[in-house]
């Protein structure tokens, strides 16, 4: 009864946080999408990166690790630590600056205009949308994972799900993205606080660090022997996905300033090691404490050792850092996708006011978004009833998606000669592809390429790279208005 009384304890503080925002909202579409550009460094490293760290970091790779040992850590987290600051640093300060010249609200506003197309545009959208939908599974999965174990069975997991889906959705709509960054402030240094206690206190219960290490399986303590070489080489691609994710780009327009980056790109890598040692670590030693779990049910392994050996209110307060990683992400991922079905839909399209011809008004714009993210929410939540699969596996073939999206956005940062039918060409391979691995991957686990240890996401990078050169060599040049809109700092040459 105490557990459950401090967690929801801490879901009314999350609320009042990401509700206190409304004070400060100016009653715009782009106060309540972008916070008016006035995000601050600190709270952009925290919005990165607790947006980033969801259930994925926490149940995820504790799950993973369980099971595959101590080359998780080196699978996802080393490699993200150095991909990511440095897409926040050469993307997403480009991205920032284009934004706010150009006053986008969303990334499929920009790559429909930097390649003129309407086609383009509807796409992405669709495509980014389907790709989300595994990211936002993981957490409302996570959240009723966390709460059915940590009562003890007392609140059913269907349970958990809902009440994670209702706690996101009221500050989301209430607040907007600077609720939704306050929120995921105080959340990520809740869990990053919480997460150093969860190690410290299950590893002193159960003897210490080094009595506990020498019960573990050593194979769980070999980096190669339940990860290939090629497997672990073809995961660094996995990362690339930060650079496509819609809501690290919403994120990134909120910036005060491109001054403003720099405490992402260089805290960003800390506050990975911070998160990801103590949940593999943890994941290895759960081999030991919770033994016998099979496949999708490790992803309870962390949730089952702190309700074991932190009864009480530090369970409540562990649980809630749980809580507090799967919500920090959620919330801006359903945000940013209801932002583009206003923007890039509903606005974009045509759907108009009789009264206003300029279109949707301030108010209705806000309340389209709103209604979206009740809708992806319920399907989300829907889903989670229904699916019974590996949080970290889910997670890696969202990212999959995304991260073969990849070259699209480095094509138009820095290759003027890139055109609409090169995009065309790279998205299509990646869905092509992307549903075709899928399907071998549901079927087999561990699946890689042929069985190499070749993670799909090499395959479909590459093809997507290719397609998007060959696609733009053999087309028709951009026409130099595109091309001046873009890169207006250069005297350009349409046949580079």
């Amino acid at each position: 009864m105490m557990v459950t009384l401090v967690i929801f304890a801490y879901l009314i503080i999350v609320l009042i946080v990401g509700t206190m925002s409304h004070r400060f909202f100016r009653g715009t579409g782009e106060d309540y999408f972008v916070a008016s550009r006035t995000i601050g460094p600190f709270v952009l490293l925290m919005s990165l990166f607790g947006t980033n760290m969801t259930a994925f970091s926490i149940l995820g790779a504790s799950g993973e690790a369980y099971h595959r040992g101590i080359g998780v850590f080196a699978l996802m987290a080393s490699s993200t630590a150095l991909v990511a600051p440095c897409i926040f640093f050469f993307v997403g300060t480009r991205l920032w600056a284009i934004g706010k010249r150009h006053s986008y609200l969303t990334q499929v506003q920009y790559f429909r205009e930097r390649w003129n197309s309407e086609g383009l545009g509807l796409l992405l959208f669709v495509v980014i949308v389907a790709l989300i939908v595994p990211y936002l599974l993981i957490g409302v999965m996570g959240g009723g994972i966390t709460l059915n174990q940590i009562t003890g069975g007392q609140i059913p997991q269907w349970l958990g799900g809902l009440l994670v889906c209702v706690v996101v959705f009221t500050y989301v709509c209430y607040g907007g993205v600077r609720g939704t960054a306050w929120a995921n402030t105080f959340q990520t240094l809740v869990f990053m606080t919480l997460g150093g206690v969860t190690f410290f206190t299950i590893v002193h219960k159960m003897g210490g660090f080094s009595a506990t290490l020498e019960r573990v399986s050593p194979d769980l303590l070999i980096l190669g022997t339940h990860i290939k070489p090629m497997e672990l080489l073809t995961y660094t691609c996995i990362p690339l996905s930060v650079g496509m994710f819609p809501h690290i780009f919403m994120h990134w327009l909120t910036a005060e300033s491109a001054r403003t980056f720099r405490y992402p790109v260089v805290w960003y890598p800390l506050c990975v090691a911070a998160v990801w040692v103590p949940s593999v670590l943890l994941g290895i030693f759960g081999s030991v404490d919770v033994p016998g779990l099979k496949g999708a049910e490790a992803n309870s392994v962390l949730v089952q050792m702190i309700e074991r050996h932190a009864p009480g209110v530090l369970a409540g307060l562990l649980g809630a850092g749980v809580f507090a990683a799967i919500m920090s992400s959620l919330d801006s991922q359903s945000l940013s996708i209801g932002s583009m079905f206003t923007h890039d839909i509903v606005r974009h399209y045509g759907f108009r006011s009789h009264a206003m011809q300029e279109g949707l008004s301030e108010k209705r714009q806000i309340l389209v978004g709103r209604f979206f993210v009740f809708g992806i929410l319920c399907l989300t939540y829907l889903l989670s009833l229904v699916l019974n699969r590996s949080i970290f596996k889910l997670a890696v073939w969202s990212f999959t998606g995304f991260a073969s999206l990849f070259p699209i956005v480095i094509a138009a940062l820095f290759w003027k000669r890139s055109t609409k039918h090169g995009a065309f060409a790279s998205i299509i391979s990646v869905v092509i592809l992307w549903i075709y691995f899928f399907i071998q991957g549901w079927r087999v686990p561990g699946y890689t390429v042929s069985s190499t240890g070749i993670m799909p996401v090499a395959v479909i990078l590459a093809v997507s790279a290719l397609a998007m050169v060959i696609g733009s060599l053999i087309s028709k040049p951009p026409h130099p208005t595109i091309i001046q809109k873009f890169f207006p700092s250069e005297v350009e040459k349409t046949d580079i």
